[in-house]
Parts: structure tokens; sequence; C-alpha cells
């Protein structure tokens, strides 16, 4: 099976981390194309459920004055991962998603500073990603 070692750091003037995830997409025998994303590394501690499942990050976003701390997740995550439903016959890809903890949107950022209330409906806080390039896997590639 495919083993990746990932590493991933926040920018120094951005929010912390709070998860990075595989996202493996592949073609079963019959044709249909399957996605399935994988939590492999949380920042923080305590994240993960008795029965394996994560729990949220704790957001720690001001909507009134638009301002975030890092006091939730983790400035570095570092990881190793094997693909646990790895099937050699079938092709497939894998690309890494990191998400930032919830920080202010843009649109609670201006009403803040222009004073101006924001719509019942407006979301107020967003969770950045950063994305790497797929890796890429047919079988018979020995490439992996």
């Amino acid at each position: 099976a495919p083993t990746f070692l990932i590493k991933a750091l926040k920018d120094p003037n951005a929010a912390h981390l709070d998860r990075v995830q595989v996202v493996k997409g592949w073609r079963t025998a019959t044709g249909q194309l399957e996605e399935k994303v994988y939590d492999v590394a949380l920042g923080g501690k305590n994240r993960r459920t008795l029965f394996g499942s994560t729990r949220p990050v704790k957001s720690t976003v001001d909507d009134a004055t638009a301002t975030y701390t890092n006091t939730q997740g983790a400035a570095e995550i570092t990881t190793f991962w094997e693909d646990p439903d790895f099937d050699p016959v079938e092709q497939a890809f894998y690309y890494v998603r990191v998400l930032e903890i919830p920080t202010p949107r843009w649109s609670t950022y201006d009403s803040v500073r222009f004073g101006v209330p924001l719509a019942d409906e407006t979301r107020r806080q967003i969770q950045d990603r950063a994305y790497s390039s797929p890796i890429w896997y047919s079988p018979g590639d020995s490439s992996l």
C-alpha cells in the first residue's frame, strides 16, 4: 500500500492548523468513481472520540471584533499515513488537504471596520484550506 510522510506548517502570520486530511479517489472495477476523506492528523489534544470520529476544533473567533486567537489547533503537524483501503488493481489518486482553525470571514472584517451589520444568514467564520498536488497510482506502476 502507498505510504506518505506528511508535514504541514502554518504560515507565521496566519491561523493554527486544525487537521490534515488525505483525500483519495479511485475507479472501481465497474468503472464507478469513488472518493473518501481520511482525517489523518489533528491539531490539538483530545480530538478523537471513543469511537474514533473527530471532534470539531473549537472556534476562538469573536465576531463582534473580527479577531481570533491561536489557542486551538497546532502550528505544525507531522504524520505518517498508509492507505488502509488500498486495492492494487484499482486506479487511484491522493492529495493532502490542510484545514486551518476558524477565522473571521472577509465580510466579518468589513462589518467591524465599517460598522455595518451583517445579514443574519451571512456566515461570519471560515476555515481556510491548502491543497497539495495529486499523486496518481496506476496498476502495474512501480513508482509509488
